[in-house]
């Protein structure tokens, strides 16, 4: 890439709230169409965004170990975990949506984090590889997250239409508040790392 073809050098700012471009007269100027404080880079993403993976990673291990729903019928039952919820799914003879919940609980919140750990360290440590791939792979990461929110859409329908007090109930277990704040932490943190760095490096 051209140096002298890049929006920075050319003394420009993207406006990310309206995609207005600016001219970068003072420090930390203001976009004139909507009043947003304007950088050349978010501040903070590497900090932010591996403060937010790092706590991903940690809070995996009580999402996947602890139970995420509590089925009762007839007085008795048993909590699930996600795995555990899985095999059952399988035992039941409904692989299909047993795939489906792995891939969108277990696959996806792992590759999320993973994919972005990668990004951070091609970014710290100025890794060579394809600015256009590792923006590809960020778009694909974006587009994911949303089917991480499965599990949790499931457990809240089941959760309102098995409601038969003593005969039937299906109530939430501390998985699912642990396997939650990981997803809207990922999200968060897709959102928070800045794209632009991955194409600074080549300018470098």
């Amino acid at each position: 890439m051209n140096r002298e073809q890049t929006l920075r050098n050319s003394g420009l700012i993207l406006c990310l709230t309206c995609h207005k471009l600016i001219r970068a007269g003072k420090k930390h100027p203001r976009c004139p169409r909507c009043g947003s404080l304007v950088h050349s880079r978010t501040p903070g993403s590497l900090s932010t965004t591996w403060a937010l993976v790092i706590t991903g990673f940690w809070l995996l291990i009580p999402a996947n170990i602890l139970p995420i729903t509590q089925v009762v019928y007839l007085g008795d039952g048993q909590p699930d975990t996600i795995i555990s919820g899985i095999i059952s799914l399988i035992n039941d003879g409904m692989l299909p949506i047993a795939i489906l919940v792995f891939l969108a609980s277990i696959v996806v919140p792992i590759l999320k984090l993973l994919g972005i750990s990668f990004l951070l360290l091609c970014v710290q440590f100025k890794w060579t590889f394809s600015a256009y791939h590792c923006t590809l792979l960020y778009r694909f990461i974006s587009l994911i997250g949303r089917w991480s929110m499965l599990d949790l859409f499931m457990i809240s329908i089941l959760t309102a239409l098995v409601d038969m007090g003593a005969v039937s109930s299906v109530t939430p277990g501390p998985g699912a508040t642990a396997f939650a704040t990981v997803v809207v932490i990922t999200l968060f943190a897709s959102k928070r790392f800045d794209p632009r760095l991955i194409w600074d490096l080549k300018e470098t």
